[in-house]
């Protein structure tokens, strides 16, 4: 069956998803068929297409009929067992992806060569690029979408979106550091080469301000290149003035500085952040 053929059962199977009369007999076949293309890397959830993030709902629907149609089973790896519906991913050596002791990920996500898992979990539908490393806890959410050469820090929290199938997952593009503790969720995006410090909270309503200007870039949007700390704006309510939460753009850095490490910690030093 072509992609774009099993697109459209997973489509009419989730259209009629509450009528059991409706499901076609080899519905799990089907979404088997769609889990192992998300595992293997061949097809993803989103994408950026000219600048925009666009969502492969079916696959969204694949992975939410999976729930449906799979039925709980006890797994055991040595003194460990587990009970779930999805199984663990696995052949990491021939993926060439290095799995750390206590990290795991499901049956569904993508890890590209050269990733690196720490003790960390992956969630289905997620996809990890070539040559990004899931630090010691971190986490990457079901659907998240992270890109080459990423390092995502200890105790990092990529949100998952699942639900509804047509919202936006979170997606950090290539180059992108994520400094410990950091949360990105609701479908934020962290765009290329951005630079986030330590325990910044990104969410879709996130305000995202330019410290040189105090003007409002985006909303859950950080800028290309973009060194950016946590920080908190004043606004006034009856009950007094109060901080919120938004996410300060300190600097632009340069095409060239996008690797230089030791300039990211200057630059952070220098306001006083610790990366």
């Amino acid at each position: 069956m072509t992609v774009e053929g099993l697109a459209g059962e997973i489509t009419a199977a989730w259209d009629s998803r509450d009528d059991p009369a409706g499901a076609p007999p080899e519905l799990g076949k089907l979404v088997a068929e769609a889990i192992d293309l998300l595992d293997r890397g061949e097809a993803r959830v989103a994408e950026v297409v000219d600048g925009q993030v666009v969502v492969n709902q079916w696959l969204k629907q694949a992975i939410l009929l999976c729930f449906r149609v799979r039925g709980l089973e006890t797994v055991e790896l040595g003194p460990f067992e587990y009970h779930d519906r999805i199984p663990l991913k696995r052949n990491y050596a021939d993926a060439r992806v290095r799995v750390v002791p206590g990290a795991s990920a499901r049956w569904g996500a993508y890890l590209a060569p050269g990733v690196t898992l720490m003790p960390s979990y992956v969630n289905i539908g997620a996809r990890v690029g070539e040559g990004t490393m899931v630090d010691t806890w971190a986490t990457v959410g079901s659907c998240a979408q992270v890109g080459r050469g990423v390092h995502l820090s200890g105790g990092v929290g990529i949100g998952g979106v699942l639900e509804p199938p047509q919202a936006a997952p979170v997606v950090i593009e290539d180059d992108v550091f994520v400094g410990s503790r950091a949360i990105v969720v609701e479908g934020a995006r962290v765009r290329r080469g951005a630079k986030l410090g330590a325990g910044v909270i990104l969410t879709s309503s996130t305000p995202v301000i330019d410290a040189a200007t105090g003007e409002e870039i985006a909303r859950g949007d950080v800028p290309e290149r973009a060194v950016a700390i946590s920080a908190t704006r004043p606004r006034s309510f009856p009950g007094g003035e109060f901080g919120l939460p938004c996410v300060l753009v300190l600097r632009t850095l340069a095409e060239g500085e996008v690797h230089d490490k030791l300039a990211l910690n200057a630059i952070l030093r220098e306001h006083g952040v610790a990366t």
